[in-house]
């Protein structure tokens, strides 16, 4: 639990996207020095992912760090570790970087990217009930990605110079 992608859990299978939900799960675990589901913390910690993307929407980010570490580490390490962890996990597949952009953003190759500042929510549409219907259907995935009014080019990094 907490490290498989949301997708996965309603359509059985996993891809490179839920690989990369992973990785990222697993980076913020290493930054914050904790699992992905904690029961010992308060209620709004329980979920880390949860937990750091809303310490990043309220520009306090760094306060989601291992406090086994004290202040000992590179700030723009540990920050670029975590904004990367939260877009390899962000709930929705699409907006999802490949492991070679997120290995990029690490090694200070290309900007971090501007993520939301409230964690979006990934809704899924039902199969249709009645199979007469699905003639009015239009073509669509199996689930649904988010809507937002965020300008999705935010979410992919790219290495231009100003």
């Amino acid at each position: 639990m907490g490290y498989l992608a949301p997708e996965c859990v309603v359509i059985g299978k996993t891809s490179k996207e839920s690989d990369v939900y992973s990785f990222g799960v697993v980076a913020l675990e290493i930054a914050c020095g904790r699992k992905p589901f904690a029961m010992k913390v308060p209620e709004s910690q329980i979920g880390m992912v949860e937990w750091v993307w809303d310490l990043y929407g309220m520009g306090r980010l760094l306060e989601a760090a291992d406090p086994k570490l004290g202040l000992d580490f590179d700030v723009r390490e540990m920050e670029r570790l975590m904004i990367v962890g939260l877009w390899c996990a962000h709930p929705d597949h699409n907006f999802r970087p490949k492991i070679r952009q997120a290995i990029h953003v690490l090694n200070f190759e290309a900007p971090p990217p501007i993520l939301p500042q409230k964690q979006p929510a990934l809704s899924f549409f039902a199969p249709p009930l009645n199979t007469t219907s699905t003639s009015s259907m239009t073509s669509q995935n199996k689930y649904s990605s988010y809507t937002s009014n965020t300008d999705s080019s935010k979410f992919t990094s790219s290495s231009t110079t100003s």
